[in-house]
């Protein structure tokens, strides 16, 4: 009796996990309904409690749903609140109405859990609904005000809505409670590296460092605050670091180019080097390309289509394929973004001097017929960046480097001077909805690529952008630029300065304070109204 007892328990544990396995497969593939149908009858234990909170949660079942999260978090209120699991589980279906009445009906029922805070402000934040995410962490870092997930989450957030000082003043607040944590220090690290304190940033970032001394992402924006306080020799190794966050280096690190030192010959080595990060950064470590070609590289290069034919154009460069095309035999390879570490103990460590790039010469000449009449200044306007649609760092970065078009009308009010537009992508639309009086030629209909966009620049006089690609295209053709910078500016373009050791013709003008375009455009028109006073006054 025995044995047939214990094997009807078997069978009964065999059907009762496989009716689990069932309804975890409805919920993976949004079959809530039919997932809730299959646990709900079974017996209470926390695996069938958490399919069963999930199912409601996406049936929109959300105050029973609340419950049941809420009594499987008491159990384990140390550990991720199970509310986590089902937000990311009914993210994958899109289920964003049933997301946010659950958590909201969760929090109802313990609103002392600070757990519940993070996740619904992580909620808001990922829907770009940052002045709600602010007022939930808020809420919870009074409740809680040592608490280390939730205040660094609302100092990010405070920064990037333009809150530096609240931000900084917040991770200190923190440290008081929470000396050791280094992900507090990084934080505060790079928010002070984006104020331009780089000194206190520094010391933040080797606390962070002393503390988790095998993070690459604070050696990453460790080096981002050596590079902006332009200290290249200590910055360029340490950014070497991206490459092992996972994923990033996908060829054999023993086959990673290695430091030359000025002596250092390639003699008939197959360098390839691969595409990395944006158009704008590729554009300016193209300028490191001849220096491993005087020493003997034969170099390919891996470059988006976009900039292919530019590239092509370097002296010397024995082949160029875009990131589609299976890669050729080499004996190194090397990422963009390691081109100035490779090169960084030679004399090559700002690269080629411009101009690095070239303009193909029947295309300048057929691009001549588009532009405005002369004697009038021909200036090139490009007012916001290509974000990248699902990278939130990139997006927040667009958001504060933009401006709309209607903030540089003025521009259009000084007599002989005649703007042409470089704009793409999605701040194109604005055009549709041009200022009253605002002139602007516009050619990017017929552009394909930037060798059409060189082939303009060098029809222009001068280009004024935002930080964008444009900005290093002009720069490495030669061409002079007006630059209008963000406050928080990138590393590349240090602080405190107007001028730049990459591009010699590039013009910095950045905002005094966050989001603060307005003084940095009437700066714009008196160098323009300048600029054009010197072109078009009669020769003697």
């Amino acid at each position: 009796m025995a044995r047939t007892g214990q094997t009807e328990t078997h069978q009964h544990d065999t059907a009762r996990t496989e009716r689990l396995r069932q309804a975890m497969q409805h919920l993976e593939n949004g079959g809530f309904a039919q997932a809730r149908a299959i646990v709900e009858p079974l017996c209470d234990d926390r695996r069938a409690d958490i399919i069963l909170a999930h199912a409601l949660a996406g049936c929109g079942r959300s105050a029973r749903a609340a419950r049941m999260l809420c009594r499987l978090a008491q159990d384990n209120p140390t550990a991720r609140h199970p509310a986590q699991d089902m937000m990311t589980l009914l993210l994958r279906h899109s289920r964003l109405e049933e997301i946010e009445t659950t958590l909201h009906a969760t929090l109802r029922q313990t609103p002392n859990d600070i757990r519940l805070y993070d996740q619904l402000g992580e909620f808001l934040l990922l829907h770009a609904r940052t002045e709600e995410a602010i007022e939930v962490l808020v809420e919870g870092c009074r409740r809680h005000p040592s608490a280390l997930r939730t205040g660094n989450l609302l100092a990010v957030t405070q920064n990037e809505t333009g809150e530096a000082h609240k931000a900084q003043a917040l991770l200190r607040h923190l440290l008081t409670y929470h000396p050791q944590s280094a992900m507090t220090h990084a934080n505060l690290a790079h928010i002070l590296t984006i104020d331009n304190k780089v000194d206190e940033a520094l010391h933040h970032h080797a606390q962070a460092l002393a503390l988790r001394p095998d993070d690459p992402h604070i050696h990453l924006n460790h080096a981002m605050t050596l590079l902006k306080a332009g200290r290249h020799a200590d910055g360029w190794p340490e950014y070497e670091w991206r490459l092992r966050i996972p994923g990033r280096l996908k060829y054999p690190p023993e086959r990673l180019l290695p430091t030359l030192n000025q002596d250092g010959k390639l003699t008939g080595q197959r360098i390839l080097i691969l595409s990395e990060a944006g158009l704008g950064d590729m554009l300016m470590y193209l300028r490191f390309v001849p220096a491993l070609i005087r020493r003997g590289a034969r170099v390919t290069l891996q470059v988006p289509r976009e900039i292919l034919p530019l590239a092509a154009r370097i002296y010397g460069v024995e082949r160029v394929i875009d990131p589609l095309r299976p890669v050729p035999a080499h004996d190194w390879h090397c990422p963009f973004g390691s081109l100035p570490r490779v090169l960084a103990q030679t004399s090559d460590i700002i690269g080629a001097p411009v101009p690095y790039l070239q303009a193909d010469p029947h295309k300048v000449l057929a691009w001549a017929d588009y532009m405005p009449p002369r004697p009038g200044l021909r200036v090139g306007l490009v007012w916001g960046g290509a974000s990248r649609p699902g990278v939130a760092q990139a997006q927040a970065i667009d958001r504060k480097r933009s401006m709309n078009l209607v903030q540089l009308a003025c521009l259009s009010t000084i007599p002989g001077l005649y703007l042409v537009n470089l704009q793409r992508g999605q701040h194109a639309r604005q055009m549709t909805d041009i200022p009253d009086g605002m002139q602007l030629y516009d050619p990017m209909d017929d552009v394909h690529d930037m060798d059409d966009t060189a082939a303009i620049i060098m029809n222009l006089d001068i280009v004024v952008s935002v930080d964008t690609s444009i900005v290093h295209l002009a720069g490495a053709l030669g061409r002079p630029v007006i630059m209008m910078d963000r406050y928080d500016n990138c590393w590349r373009w240090q602080s405190g300065q107007e001028d730049s050791q990459w591009y010699p013709h590039l013009r910095i003008v950045r905002q005094s304070r966050p989001g603060a375009w307005d003084g940095v455009v009437a700066r714009v028109h008196d160098l323009l109204q300048a600029a054009t006073i010197r072109h078009t006054a009669p020769m003697h």
